[in-house]
Order: C-alpha cells, then sequence, then structure tokens
C-alpha cells in the first residue's frame, strides 16, 4: 500500500511519552512561496504612489536602493537561522548576542506586536474589498477573515502554508500580468530601463530616491519571517539561507519591474493620488474592470493574515518554549502538530485589534520597531562574531563587515525621517 503522503513520515512523528513537537514538513518551494507571500501585498500595492510622489521616475531605483539595504540583514539572518535553528527567530538571535532576557523578551514581544498588528490592519483592508462585492457590516467580515484564517494555521503548518502558497501565486500573477501588459502595450519601454537610474552627480534626484527608499525599504518586511518556521523546515541550515535569498532577490525584481510599467505608463501626480495606485495601473494597462484587480486584491490580503497568524504564534511559542512566556504557549497539539494556544492567543488579539483599536498611529510605528529590531540582530551577529564562538559545521556564514553594515543602515533609515522632509 502506498504511504499517505499528507500524514507525517514515521521520522516526524513523536515517539510514546515524549512532548509533542513541531512537523518538519516544509521544504525549499513552500519556503519560497511562504517569503514571498508575507513579504509582496500591502507595500507594493499600496507604496507606488507614495514612492512615486517622491521619487518620480527614479522610484524603481529607490527599491532597489531598499532591496541593497534589506540584503545586509538578509544575510545576518541567514547565518543565524543556522547558527540557532530555533522558531522566535529575532528574540533567539538577540539573546545569543546580549543573553539580557528583558531584551530577549522585548525583542520577541515588539514582533509579535507588529505582526498582530500588521494582520489586524491587512484584515480590515481585506474587509473593504469583500464589502464591494458581498454587503455585509465590515466588523462582521473582519471578525469572520481572522477566525477563519486563525482556524487554518492551527489545523496544520503544510495545509496553511501549501493555502498561502496558492494565494501568493495568484498575487504575484496579478504583478507579473502588469509586467508583461506593460511590455505589451509599448515594447519599447524597456529599453528604458537605464533612465530610472539616475547620474551620480544628480543630487536632486539621489536626494529624491534616498527619500523615497524610507517608504520603500517597508514593502521588504516579511522576507526575514521564514526564518521562525526553522522548526518545521526540512533540513533548515541548507533550506533557510536559499530561502531568505531566493525570496529577496524575487521581490527585488518584481518591484523593480512593476513600478518602472508604472512610472513609465501613469504619470507620478496621479500615482500619488490614487487610493489604489496598482488597481488604477491595471486598469490602465489591461482595460479589465477592476473587478479583477479587488478580487487579486482579496486573495493577497486573506494571504497576508494567515501568514501573518502563523509567524507571530510561532514567536509565541519559540519564548514560551525558552521559558520567556508561560510554558503552555510552548505545547504543541499533539494531533496537528501546531503550536495551538499560541495561534489561539494571536488569532484573538489580532480579532480585538481589529474590531476595537485605532490602527493608524500603531501601523506608522510597526515599520520604525521592525528596523530597531533588525539592528539589533545585526549587532547581536557582530557580537557573537567577535566572542568567537563557532558556527556549527555547514552552516552558512558572512564576513563581520556585513551585520556591522545592516546595523548602520538600519538606524540610518530609522533616523533618516528625522533629517529629511
Amino acid at each position: 500500500m502506498k504511504p499517505d503522503p499528507s500524514r507525517p513520515a514515521p521520522s516526524e512523528i513523536d515517539p510514546p511519552g515524549e512532548e509533542p513537537k513541531l512537523r518538519r514538513a516544509i521544504g525549499l518551494p513552500l519556503l519560497v512561496l511562504y517569503g514571498l507571500g508575507i513579504t509582496i501585498g500591502a507595500g507594493i500595492y499600496v507604496l507606488i504612489g507614495s514612492v512615486a510622489a517622491k521619487a518620480g521616475d527614479f522610484a524603481p531605483t529607490s527599491f532597489l536602493f531598499a532591496a541593497v539595504v534589506m540584503a545586509f540583514s538578509a544575510a545576518s539572518f541567514a547565518e543565524f537561522s543556522g547558527r540557532i535553528p530555533q522558531s522566535a527567530g529575532e528574540a533567539v538571535y538577540v539573546d545569543a548576542g546580549f543573553g539580557q532576557n528583558w531584551l530577549t523578551l522585548a525583542t520577541g514581544l515588539f514582533i509579535v506586536f507588529s505582526a498582530t498588528i500588521a494582520g489586524a490592519a491587512i484584515a480590515i483592508g481585506c474587509a473593504g474589498y469583500i464589502s464591494t462585492i458581498v454587503p455585509l457590516p465590515p466588523s462582521l467580515i473582519v471578525a469572520a477573515i481572522i477566525i477563519l484564517m486563525g482556524l487554518l494555521a492551527a489545523r496544520g503548518i503544510r495545509e496553511s502554508v501549501m493555502f498561502a502558497g496558492v494565494l501568493t501565486v495568484i498575487e504575484i500573477l496579478g504583478l507579473v500580468i502588469i509586467i508583461v501588459s506593460g511590455y505589451w502595450s509599448e515594447p519599447a519601454m524597456f529599453g528604458k530601463i537605464s533612465s530610472a537610474i539616475p547620474a551620480f552627480d544628480d543630487t536632486a534626484a539621489l536626494t529624491g530616491i534616498f527619500s523615497a527608499s524610507l517608504i520603500a525599504f517597508f514593502a521588504f518586511i516579511g522576507f526575514d519571517d521564514v526564518v521562525n518556521l526553522v522548526e518545521e523546515t526540512h533540513n533548515p541550515k541548507r533550506t533557510m539561507p536559499w530561502a531568505i535569498g531566493i525570496s529577496l532577490i524575487a521581490v527585488t525584481v518584481i518591484y523593480f519591474l512593476v513600478v518602472f510599467v508604472a512610472v513609465q505608463t501613469v504619470p507620478a501626480e496621479e500615482l500619488a493620488g490614487s487610493a489604489a495606485p496598482i488597481g488604477l495601473l491595471f486598469e490602465r494597462l489591461t482595460g479589465i474592470s477592476p473587478l479583477g484587480i479587488t478580487l487579486i486584491a482579496i486573495f493577497a490580503t486573506l494571504n497576508g493574515v494567515v501568514i501573518e497568524i502563523i509567524m507571530a504564534s510561532r514567536v509565541i511559542y519559540g519564548l514560551g518554549k525558552k521559558g520567556h512566556l508561560p510554558g503552555r504557549l510552548s505545547r504543541v497539539d499533539p494531533v496537528t502538530q501546531t503550536p495551538l494556544n499560541a495561534t489561539l492567543l494571536i488569532t484573538a488579539v489580532m480579532l480585538a485589534g481589529a474590531l476595537f483599536v485605532s490602527l493608524d498611529f500603531l501601523v506608522t510605528t510597526t515599520s520604525q520597531i521592525i528596523l530597531a529590531v533588525f539592528a539589533l540582530v545585526n549587532l547581536a551577529l557582530v557580537v557573537v562574531k567577535l566572542r568567537g564562538d563557532p558556527a556549527p559545521e555547514g552552516v552558512f556564514t558572512v564576513p563581520v563587515v556585513l551585520p556591522v553594515f545592516g546595523a548602520v543602515s538600519c538606524i540610518f533609515l530609522l533616523l533618516g525621517p528625522l533629517f529629511i522632509d
């Protein structure tokens, strides 16, 4: 009889009498889709207008610059994921560097806070799209979205990540259609790509690019969350660095090309004045009813909600496992092999946030919190390397200069808005 591929392999079933563990059920393709799904979404669908307003025709370079800055932190996350293959990645990395319980707990809770608020905001956005098709009260739609996505995340990691993977493919397909439509409408367009990169002596253009990159950077936040699935990934020492690298490169290419098509097709002022710039671009290029992009946006936002629940619950699980939070939050359900208590907690808090909390200020501060956490992670790796802590055999490593650049660049972007109008 053929084995059922949906069931855990014998080596992945916990022996009788042992505490249930997370199930290793994710390979490189699903991990890359997870990384793409949590990164692409609100950033590219919302921020094009804001970036175009500051950088104009050079907006694609702003995304490219943001990706280069992000690459330093990506390298640090890739090494740490092999050195310390545990959930609650950012928190345990900071703990390894500084060994301060309060800082470790604060880092983990900051990540949980930002993910939960982001998930609540995405759910509200999703409800707005759905309400244009289904005339129900937005609060009811929000509640249904978060509860259903929470139940899916609790059902099993393979099921929830595969669901997210399918939605990610649909989400990316919408952006690929924009790129292809741009080429179809004007084949000569891509011959002008060099015009999106200014001369080094064009001070005004470079200032606009830097100012816009502070916004564009936020569109890349999310790739790092793949490290929180390290305990559910096959051969994480090899798979995790590849997933981080592929996700970041793929997102950069997609962002650059979509933004290039956007500024070549729609005037920057019009993009900046649109509440749905991708929808405007999609309709301008394809002539398809806004219903098409609305459906894609619904898929993209549902994807964002389930992924944020998965990520935040793994951080809670990891903090509980390390003793920084109550141990019951680290318990794994023996049937679903997911951190059920942590998942239910995150779902409940996300629902409360979406229904009862004003999100404007919280959403604004979320990216600042993540930049601060990234700086801490990079500094932690610098400390680990200077202290001479050996890396396990076969682990991906980087020169100490990369986390130094990563910390400096994150602090630079964090403080940049204080000096640039």
